[in-house]
C-alpha cells in the first residue's frame, strides 16, 4: 500500500478518525452494535479497557492494525491478531516519567497518612496539633523493593536516591539487568526485606495475583503496598483482609482488577489512598500516547513496520 493520503481526505489524522473506532466501555457501551461497526473497519484504536479478543478479530475481516492506547497490552489477544496478520501496537517510553512521579506521589501520601490528615481536616474533625497525630513513616533508610525492572520500575528506582532508600528489585521475567543502585534479589527476599513494595511488571499469568495472601503474610508489618501497574497483580480481598487487620502501614492503589469496580472493603481501609487510574494522566504523557497511536495506524496502513510493534512472545 502507498504512503500517499488516500484521495479527498484533508489529513491523515481526519482520514483516521474515519477508518479507525475508538470506543471505551460504559454504561452506554452497546458491544453487538460496536462489532457490526468493526466489519468496515481497517484500523482499531483501543483503550487498556477495551478486551481485543477473538470474537472481535472475527468481526473485523478489513482489520490491519490495533493501536492500544496503552504500554501494557493484556487487553489484546496479540497471538489471535498475529494469527490474523494484524499488527499491533503500543505505546511505551511516553508515559514512564510521569507513572514514575505518579507512584512516588502515591507513595509519599501513603507513608505519610496524607489521605486521612485530608479529609480529617476536610470533615471538620481536626483539633490542632498534637504530638502523636497520624504518625507515619520515614523514607530515608528504608527499603524500596520493585518488582518488574522495566522502563517505568527503573525511572522509580532512579527517584529513590533522593529519599536516602535502598534499593531492590525482582523480575518476573527473569535477572534484572544491571541498574546503578539496584541490588537484583528473588521475590521471597523482596517480601521479607522491603518496607514499601511497588509493583511494575507487566500482567500476565505468572504475575495475575502475584500478591496475595501468601506474599502479604511474608512481609514486613508495616510495609506499604503501591500498585500503578495492573489491579490483576494484586488479591484484592488477601490485601483488604491484611489492611483491615492492621499488618500493612498503607496501600496506594491506581489501578483494580475490575475497573471501574473496586472491591468494598477496599473502599474502608484504613491507610489507603485510592486514585482512577491517573498514572499517565499529565498532558504530555497523554497526548504522546495518542500521537504514537496515530503513528502507528499511519505507519501499518502505509505499509510500513510500526515503531512500536508489539510481538508474541516464545
Amino acid at each position: 500500500m502507498t504512503s500517499r493520503l488516500p484521495e479527498g481526505a484533508p489529513s491523515w489524522r481526519g482520514w483516521i478518525a474515519d477508518h479507525a473506532l475508538c470506543e471505551p466501555p460504559g454504561d452506554r457501551f452497546d458491544r453487538a452494535a460496536w462489532l457490526a461497526e468493526l466489519s468496515t473497519a481497517d484500523a482499531l484504536v483501543c483503550l487498556l479497557g477495551d478486551r481485543i479478543d477473538a470474537e472481535v478479530l472475527a468481526a473485523a475481516p478489513r482489520l490491519r492494525v490495533v493501536a492500544n492506547y496503552a504500554v501494557g497490552y493484556d487487553n489484546v489477544d496479540v497471538a489471535a491478531a498475529t494469527a490474523r496478520g494484524v499488527v499491533v501496537a503500543n505505546t511505551p517510553d511516553v508515559l514512564t516519567e510521569a507513572t514514575a512521579d505518579f507512584t512516588w506521589a502515591l507513595l509519599l501520601a501513603c507513608a505519610r497518612r496524607l489521605g486521612e490528615g485530608e479529609r480529617l481536616v476536610r470533615d471538620g474533625a481536626w483539633r490542632g496539633w498534637t504530638p502523636t497525630l497520624l504518625l507515619g513513616a520515614e523514607l530515608a533508610g528504608a527499603t524500596l523493593g520493585i518488582v518488574g525492572l522495566g522502563r517505568i520500575g527503573r525511572a522509580v528506582a532512579r527517584r529513590a536516591a533522593a529519599f536516602g532508600m535502598a534499593v531492590i528489585a525482582a523480575d518476573t521475567r527473569g535477572v534484572p539487568g544491571d541498574v546503578d543502585g539496584v541490588r537484583s534479589c528473588t521475590l521471597a527476599e523482596l517480601w521479607a526485606r522491603a518496607d514499601v513494595i511497588s509493583l511494575h511488571c507487566p500482567l500476565t499469568p505468572t504475575t495475575r495475583g502475584l500478591i496475595d495472601a501468601a506474599a502479604l503474610g511474608r512481609m514486613r508489618p508495616g510495609a506499604i503496598v503501591i500498585n500503578t501497574a495492573r489491579g490483576g497483580c494484586v488479591d484484592e480481598a488477601a490485601l483488604a483482609d491484611a489492611l483491615h487487620a492492621g499488618r500493612l502501614g498503607g496501600a496506594g492503589l491506581d489501578v483494580f482488577a475490575a475497573e471501574p469496580t473496586i472491591h468494598p472493603r477496599l473502599l474502608t481501609a484504613p491507610r489507603t489512598i485510592l486514585a482512577p487510574h491517573l498514572g499517565s494522566a499529565t498532558t504530555r504523557a497523554r497526548v504522546a500516547m495518542a500521537e504514537l497511536c496515530i503513528s502507528a495506524v499511519r505507519d501499518v496502513l502505509a505499509g510500513r513496520e510500526p515503531a512500536n510493534r508489539v510481538r508474541v512472545r516464545p
